[in-house]
């Protein structure tokens, strides 16, 4: 039987038990899982960038391609 294996949140970057956090299906198809409302309306309703919010794991860093 296989392991459910744990997920990672398309804002914070952080892991998370599967059966916990959300779904979000974008109209394009792309799907964002996320593991709390608070990623979620950072991300979705506010629109904010997650490399300029100090509690991601994503803060600081550059977007790949980009020198």
């Amino acid at each position: 039987m296989p392991v459910p294996r744990l997920r990672l949140c398309s804002f914070c970057g952080n892991e998370f038990p599967p059966g916990t956090g959300a779904m979000y299906v974008k109209n394009d198809g792309t799907i964002l899982w996320f593991c709390s409302s608070k990623c979620r309306k950072s991300s979705v309703e506010l629109g904010r960038d997650a490399r300029k919010v100090h509690w991601t794991k994503y803060f600081g860093k550059e977007e790949k391609g980009k020198a």
